[in-house]
């Protein structure tokens, strides 16, 4: 049997649309979900934007203030998809509410906010979800597997990269992704806090490190009105940049592994420029997001010369078999947050967490935010996750 149930989505910029688009195809891809998800609310407080989503993906109510969705009992889930600076207030209230929560990363602006926010989850009962999704690409997940099979030996070293442009043209207008007290951090939250949770998904908890940060546009044009995504805006009062275009960062694993994270939101020429290659005793994986749905693979007893084969993941990788019924047929982005989507209703179905939780954000920001003490001190720095 089906059950029913009433979610509702808080923020709806890209992200929030995002979220609702998946809830409207995962039973497609899942259909073997007891669940089944139902647009019961959406709130937004841009005038016009909640009553444009309700036109177009069906929700029954819509609402500038999100404590409504809090308080209406039709909603059993909420999708948090709200600016980083809201995520603590809203991901408490909709626990203390009883509501399942699917929040996007970083989840706050600091550790002590995911803290927060995990810890109402837990008093409260109910199932929290993250928005890690480049951890749910089948070939990220199949790469988990063979590192953790031993087949390129002991790991020693790896290498993130997450490189994007989408602020890199001067005229971006100044939103709050570049200000402290709305965004907090700037490419570390954005960017480097997927990196943060893929090195922890690969290879296990990172326990120290030493970062460096850089802003690269000091100053940006103030926009004239709401904004969405990654506006331009032109002729406006010009104000600071408060946060980091650039951090490079090395890593020391608990597994004595060493790496190194980078990750820029300014780098022109680079659209979402995002991978890993991870180095073991005996061969090495590597993965670009941007040919998602392969790995090169080197393995063997070789070692100098050995060559690198490209391996296309198929339906035994991940969740790939409920998109496409063989290897080298393409997924997108999307269909992570559809992965997404599946392991937190299956969570809210079976009581049992499923996929990135908020455990998980709390070990990222701490990660987040030792890189944060560290280019202020120039020294390394311990990660602490308690």
């Amino acid at each position: 049997m089906v059950e029913t149930l009433g979610v509702a989505v808080v923020g709806f910029g890209w992200m929030g649309r995002v979220h609702t688009q998946a809830y409207a195809r995962v039973l497609h891809h899942f259909p073997g979900l007891t669940v089944r998800p139902e647009l019961v609310a959406v709130a937004e407080e841009v005038p016009g934007r909640a009553e444009q989503a309700a036109a177009q993906y069906g929700f029954v109510s819509t609402s500038r203030d999100w404590r409504e969705i809090a308080a209406d009992p039709r909603v059993r889930a909420v999708s948090v998809t709200a600016p980083n600076f809201l995520h603590r207030e809203i991901g408490v209230a909709m626990a203390e509410a009883g509501k399942h929560l699917w929040i996007e990363k970083p989840v706050g602006l600091t550790a002590d906010d995911a803290r927060a926010v995990a810890d109402a989850v837990a008093k409260a009962g109910v199932q929290g979800t993250v928005g890690f999704n480049y951890r749910n690409a089948p070939a990220v997940e199949a790469a988990r597997e063979l590192i953790a099979s031993g087949e390129i030996g002991r790991v020693t070293h790896v290498r993130i990269r997450l490189f994007s442009d989408y602020a890199a043209h001067p005229d971006g207008a100044l939103t709050w992704r570049y200000e402290r007290e709305r965004g907090g951090s700037g490419v570390l939250g954005d960017l480097a806090s997927h990196g943060a949770d893929l090195a922890r998904f690969l290879l296990g908890d990172i326990t120290s490190l030493t970062a460096d940060t850089a802003i690269f546009l000091p100053e940006r044009a103030r926009p004239s009105g709401a904004t969405a995504g990654h506006t331009l805006a032109t002729g406006g009062d010009l104000g600071p940049v408060e946060n980091e275009d650039y951090v490079n960062c090395l890593l020391r694993f608990a597994s004595g592994a060493r790496g190194v994270l980078e990750a820029c939101r300014v780098s022109v020429g680079e659209q979402n420029n995002y991978g890993f290659e991870v180095h073991g005793t005996r061969g090495a994986v590597f993965w670009d997001f941007r040919r998602m749905n392969e790995l090169a693979v080197s393995r063997g007893t070789t070692y100098q010369d050995q060559p690198v084969s490209t391996v296309y993941v198929g339906p035994g990788a991940g969740e790939f078999g409920a998109f496409q019924p063989g290897a080298a047929n393409a997924m997108g982005y999307d269909d992570l947050k559809v992965i997404e989507a599946y392991h937190f209703l299956r969570s809210v179905s079976e009581g049992v967490p499923y996929g990135a939780t908020l455990a998980d954000a709390v070990r990222s920001a701490a990660v987040l935010d030792a890189m944060t003490r560290s280019a202020e001190s120039g020294a390394w720095a311990d990660v602490r996750a308690s």
